[in-house]
């Protein structure tokens, strides 16, 4: 089977998406479960970044299943990927990725924000004891997501010749169903509400923050800062990711986009971008991880 040189071309900047997503999210949780069998125990914290990396390691490879299949198996795209079971785990790793990484920005909002309210302190103090409530109605809400989109019927593609030149032509979608499914994927836009609030009182808090500093400690006050600057970094660098994630998995969820086409690839190098950017990003900003991977080039060059 031969593939023109700009299907080429995507497969191998998916692959370098698929294999860095797979390296830094396996990295999150291979350092987590270390700590967890040596202490035990695991931060707060942890417990995030540890469920980040296996719910976006599932993201990942729904998508390269979805990508294995268009590429090499097209004629049965539609049995194998939009069945019950392929829609549910779908639906599942897509809501709970995102719903795991509005925990985090939740729980940097209340640890790093300086706000004084006393409701503000009295969730900023006891967030840590909340984290697993969170992340089981993250949870829940993911499965009551991925419970439902398995329910609604699915648009039926209809293909016109469908191989012309190793290139798959243009589908047609009947969309009179898109409805019910879109609504469910809006759905997502709850954990993008949250995180766009939290986002902004980090944003407000370290404007505020700037100008005390004068007026207080400077070692204290560039720390502080410093904290700031890593959690807004690291947020906005997300609310790229969920926004372009979240518009290329609707514009792949309206089933008007031709399998194999341009317009295909980009969709889905865009959605397989957020499950392996972000968890760089995050690895990249943390103290602790940066230290361990040093480690691990040191060891390995020593060698």
């Amino acid at each position: 089977m031969s593939f023109p040189m700009s299907t080429v071309l995507h497969m191998i900047l998916m692959s370098i998406e698929f294999s860095i997503g797979i390296a830094v999210n396996g990295y999150l949780i291979i350092v987590n479960c270390t700590d967890l069998f040596k202490s035990r125990k695991l931060k707060p914290v942890e417990v995030l970044f540890l469920c980040i990396g296996i719910s976006r390691f599932g993201l990942q490879l729904m998508l390269m299943v979805q990508i294995f299949y268009s590429v090499f198996f097209p004629l049965t795209y539609d049995k194998n990927i939009y069945n019950e079971t392929m829609m549910f785990f779908w639906m599942l790793f897509s809501a709970i990725s995102l719903w795991f990484a509005t925990c985090l920005t939740l729980f940097y909002c209340f640890k790093i924000s300086g706000f004084t309210h006393s409701s503000f302190l009295w969730l900023k103090f006891r967030i840590s004891k909340y984290i697993l409530w969170l992340l089981w109605g993250s949870l829940l809400a993911s499965l009551g997501t991925a419970a439902i989109s398995t329910v609604v019927e699915l648009p039926k593609m209809e293909f016109e010749d469908v191989f012309r030149n190793t290139t798959l032509q243009k589908t047609t979608a009947n969309t009179e169903k898109n409805s019910d499914l879109l609504l469910v994927n809006l759905t997502l836009l709850l954990p993008l509400t949250i995180f766009v609030v939290c986002t902004s009182m980090l944003s407000i808090s370290l404007y505020k923050h700037t100008h005390r500093m004068q007026s207080g400690p400077h070692g204290f006050s560039n720390v502080n800062t410093k904290a700031h600057i890593n959690a807004l970094r690291t947020i906005f660098t997300f609310v790229c990711f969920f926004i372009s994630y979240f518009a290329a998995f609707m514009a792949n969820m309206t089933f008007k986009i031709p399998y194999r086409s341009h317009q295909f690839f980009i969709v889905k190098e865009i959605m397989a971008a957020f499950p392996a950017g972000h968890s760089l990003i995050l690895i990249l900003n943390n103290s602790k991880f940066q230290q361990l991977f040093r480690r691990i080039l040191c060891f390995k060059w020593n060698q």
